[in-house]
């Protein structure tokens, strides 16, 4: 795919990798979608309606953008599910060593894999908020542990992983479930104290992924596998809200739009909610301020996290 054009159309002193504090990835993969296919075109499309939508956020009184937006090259590996996986990772973490708040966007949940293993072995007690309608924790699906079904089941064994929205799974997936970290979409709808509940089983770190079928498909219903009774827009920002807040956020990933050509309305929602989440991690951060991703090349030592992966440093 193209990304020859910056972020949002902003001006190109804002898209430079140097002074910019936001790294965008786009992985446009769509390799083990097992129903709806079509998340390999969801990068295009959002950056497409990104370049549509008004910079100025009117909640957050800025124009998160200034804080500097690199649009990085797309990782197009597609050979096979585990080589995508690991061209994931090795980019997400070299971006991650360069001081950069990283974001990646989908492609389908797979991708997923590749980005929470490299922010696992990148920040200290690392929480992963897994937001989705699907559990996404089988060991393995279709003969590969690089599944979109098998998204957070290495999350599930090295990192602290909490999940919100989930009302669909096998019942497989309960063997590697922590119920005490699991929200259930239909817990939530009864339950209106369910945000500070997650973030007080966070650490410090958090990471988020999240999956748009999380969404109600009444506003979402580009997406892979849409499940009724999700959440709807200004439930999850004032979540999210909450989350940036309290704790910090190192990094996320937003996966599995699947651009409809004769309905955009889910690609503005996802390129209004990513701006959203930048947002609300810059806010009342000066343009000028220097970043500091946190992480800390001298105290990171393999072993922490319960790392079975080869670290990519020489």
């Amino acid at each position: 795919m193209n990304t020859t054009n910056n972020y949002a159309g902003i001006p190109d002193e804002f898209a430079q990798l140097e002074k910019a504090k936001v790294v965008l990835i786009p992985v446009p993969y769509d390799g083990t979608s097992t129903w709806g296919k079509g998340a390999d075109k969801g990068p295009e499309a959002f950056l497409k309606a990104s370049e549509n939508m008004e910079l100025y956020d009117i909640e957050t009184d800025t124009e998160v953008y200034q804080q500097g937006v690199f649009l990085a090259d797309a990782i197009e590996e597609d050979s096979s599910p585990e080589a995508m996986v690991n061209a994931v990772h090795k980019t997400t973490k070299e971006y991650i060593k360069k001081n950069k708040f990283v974001t990646v966007f989908g492609g389908e949940h797979s991708i997923s894999i590749g980005t929470i293993r490299a922010f696992n072995e990148c920040f200290d007690n690392l929480t992963v908020l897994h937001i989705d309608a699907h559990a996404d924790l089988r060991k393995s699906y279709d003969g590969t542990k690089f599944n979109h079904a098998c998204a957070v089941h290495e999350a599930s064994q090295t990192t602290n992983l909490i999940q919100v929205g989930i009302r669909s799974m096998d019942v497989i997936e309960k063997t590697f479930m922590d119920e005490e970290k699991t929200f259930f979409a239909h817990d939530m709808v009864a339950d209106d104290y369910w945000t500070d509940k997650v973030v007080d089983l966070m650490t410090d770190n958090v990471f988020i992924t999240l999956d748009l079928d999380a969404l109600d498909p009444s506003i979402m219903p580009s997406t892979g596998t849409p499940e009724p009774g999700g959440l709807f827009y200004y439930e999850i920002l004032e979540f999210l809200k909450q989350v940036f807040q309290d704790k910090n956020v190192v990094g996320f990933d937003i996966v599995e739009l699947c651009p409809n050509e004769v309905d955009k309305s889910s690609d503005f929602l996802a390129a209004k909610l990513y701006y959203k989440m930048l947002s609300y991690k810059f806010l009342g951060e000066a343009v000028d301020d220097e970043y500091d991703n946190t992480y800390d090349v001298d105290a990171k030592i393999v072993g922490n996290n319960n790392l079975k992966f080869d670290d990519d440093e020489d």
